[in-house]
């Protein structure tokens, strides 16, 4: 599968199945002890979308190693920003976007204070999907909630402005596990766009794809985890759907404009969270250890 300037996919093709594949992830989590994602419809979600391979992770009650593995660190991910969520809104921020939502529910499993607006952009495919099973459910949002259809490779501020986001008040952004689907230039034109949207006050929780030399070493770490299809299919594989080409420093450039960036050490995160991780390969401990940090804009 190779990635083409404008494609688009639902939730079992190319970039979708990875949201899918997150998805089961956080379902798996519930298994952990302690669990950390906390996501009452994951499971429901996976289910739903019928995708075999991901069905049969779910249901089976068995997890290799390795996708034990992946569901601690979706798991410790997820609670990270989770926290930086919570931190947001005791800060007083109550306007939320959470950028390539894919299938994230935090607007209906967290705890929002009064008068919170969470948007959601995404593939409208995705969007279509996710809003399908959580209604058949009957989930109802702990927040507003509001769907913006967009491509972040595209003019997707101006989707955003048109759903009613306010660019002059505080807001929380989140950057989970995206920034490796997009082109350099679309990485930069995204930090550019957020800063112009971000009076100050606002934050942002950001995970980092993996660097260009790192890129052939992180996507063979990570693969097996694709390597469910029962049907005699080949899932899309990180490598097929990931960039490889320069981006600049998102942390550097932030600083130069006037956010303060906290680096984050989630391999530390997870101690705390009382699910510390065993051994790692090399190249996951790094991304752990290096790949996030929040940011909060000063002036």
């Amino acid at each position: 599968m190779v990635r083409t300037d404008g494609d688009t996919w639902d939730i079992v093709t190319s970039v979708g199945y990875t949201a899918l594949a997150v998805a089961a992830a956080r379902a798996l989590d519930a298994r952990l002890d302690p669990p950390l994602a906390h996501d009452d419809y994951a499971a429901q979600l996976v289910l739903s979308a019928g995708e075999p391979g991901l069905v049969a992770s779910v249901t089976s009650g068995v997890m290799s190693d390795y996708v034990a593995l992946n569901a601690q660190r979706v798991g410790v991910r997820t609670r990270f920003f989770d926290n930086f969520f919570a931190d947001a809104a005791g800060a007083g921020v109550r306007q939320v976007v959470i950028l390539a939502a894919g299938l994230d529910v935090r607007a209906y499993r967290l705890p929002w204070p009064a008068v919170t607006t969470v948007f959601e952009l995404d593939q409208p495919q995705v969007l279509e999907f996710k809003d399908r099973v959580l209604r058949a459910a009957g989930a109802g949002p702990k927040a507003e909630r509001v769907t913006v259809a967009a491509d972040l490779r595209g003019d997707w501020p101006i989707a955003l402005l048109e759903a009613g986001f306010d660019a002059q008040k505080p807001t929380a952004w989140a950057l989970e596990g995206l920034l490796h689907y997009l082109p350099g230039t679309a990485q930069d034109l995204l930090f550019e766009r957020l800063h112009e949207l971000s009076p100050r006050g606002s934050r942002m929780a950001v995970e980092l794809g993996p660097e260009p030399g790192e890129l052939e070493e992180f996507a063979t770490s990570v693969e097996t985890i694709f390597d469910t299809s029962k049907d005699g299919g080949r899932p899309p594989y990180p490598r097929d759907l990931w960039f490889d080409d320069p981006r600049a420093d998102s942390r550097t450039w932030l600083t130069e404009h006037g956010w303060t960036v906290t680096a984050a050490d989630l391999m530390e995160a997870a101690a705390s969270y009382g699910r510390p991780f065993r051994a790692l390969p090399p190249i996951l401990e790094n991304v752990m250890r290096t790949k996030f940090f929040t940011a909060v804009r000063d002036r």
